[in-house]
């Protein structure tokens, strides 16, 4: 059995700032520990274009944002960096929120939050990354994209760029307390929990 780093790199404030130095430390662990599945969130697709540079022999994985997440028919990727992903032989994710959805609209027109995003909150006290994490695990999980017996390293951040990384093992939507947080690689530091992807 592989024996996990106990370290975790504490950034002063979240933010994109922060992605270069993710990166490498992915890089690092990912090669550490053998691990060639790595999520990362995206949403112009600039984070997954750059990761694309960094992390050449990984099966990398971009998940973002749904269509209308922001306006109606709008998909806020960037063509420029979908040819960058794509070129690069990087899988684009693009799927409903795991922490999102049908129960968001609940919200938004009933003024009371389902337990779907109360998970997503309660996530959140550990960084908006955290949240991420989680939930793109969850949703390439669903899309038959990494193995549930496999770990892999996820990827998010606070708005843009990439501040929070983990190994975990994903689990599936519908068996979510599956899911297994091994190892926290990099995130801010408390106090900063943001909720900028909220929508």
């Amino acid at each position: 059995m592989t024996q996990l780093s106990q370290q975790t790199t504490i950034f002063s404030k979240p933010g994109r700032d922060n992605t270069d130095t993710v990166l490498n430390l992915v890089k690092q662990r990912a090669a550490e520990l053998g691990i060639k599945n790595i999520l990362i969130a995206t949403t112009t697709g600039a984070t997954g274009a750059r990761a694309a540079d960094e992390l050449k022999g990984c099966n990398l994985i971009a998940v973002s944002h749904s269509a209308g997440f922001v306006n109606p028919n709008q998909q806020e990727l960037l063509p420029e960096h979908v040819k960058t992903m794509q070129d690069k032989n990087v899988h684009l994710l693009t799927a409903q929120h795991a922490f999102g959805g049908v129960n968001r609209a609940i919200r938004k027109m009933l003024h009371t939050y389902e337990v779907d995003e109360i998970i997503a909150y309660t996530l959140r006290l550990f960084g908006q990354g955290m949240k991420v994490v989680v939930e793109i695990a969850l949703m390439a999980a669903d899309a038959g994209l990494v193995d549930v017996e496999t770990p892999c390293i996820c990827i998010g951040g606070t708005g843009r760029g990439a501040d929070t990384a983990v190994v975990l093992l994903p689990s599936n939507a519908q068996t979510f307390f599956d899911l297994q947080i091994q190892e926290i690689i990099c995130r801010p530091s408390p106090g900063h929990p943001g909720f900028e992807d909220e929508a």
